[in-house]
């Protein structure tokens, strides 16, 4: 079992940058794949990106690619998702989710794919 705990949003003016950070507790974390979704008010939960447990194999959804950069520090319990660039329909909750299993582009866009979620962390961008 693992518990997630996001931090790092915020209001951000558009083109501006944040880093989100996801503390996790509990056992074996460098066993989990971890990934991010968010939900704007009104949307649907979205895939934003994954990273395997590994940290050799990314994930981005072609909406942040080239701007979000994902990332995880094994030694610190920690995964980061860096946003640059950032534009106002990025406005959402974000969600870090962890994944006690592989990871494959299919399964890693699947929320159904995660078996532990953080609370989630507002992300603002102000156009």
């Amino acid at each position: 079992q693992v518990q997630l705990v996001e931090s790092g949003g915020g209001l951000v003016q558009a083109g501006g940058s944040l880093r989100l950070s996801c503390a996790a507790s509990g056992r074996s974390f460098s066993s989990y794949a971890m990934g991010w979704f968010r939900q704007a008010p009104g949307k649907e939960r979205e895939f934003v990106s994954a990273i395997s447990w590994s940290g050799g194999d990314t994930y981005y959804a072609d909406s942040v690619k080239g701007r979000f950069t994902i990332s995880r520090d094994d030694a610190k319990n920690t995964v980061y998702l860096q946003m640059n660039s950032l534009k106002p329909e990025d406005t959402a909750v974000y969600y870090c989710a962890a994944r006690a299993g592989g990871l494959s582009t299919v399964v890693a866009l699947n929320y159904m794919s995660y078996d532990y979620w953080g609370q989630g962390n507002q992300v603002t961008v102000a156009s």
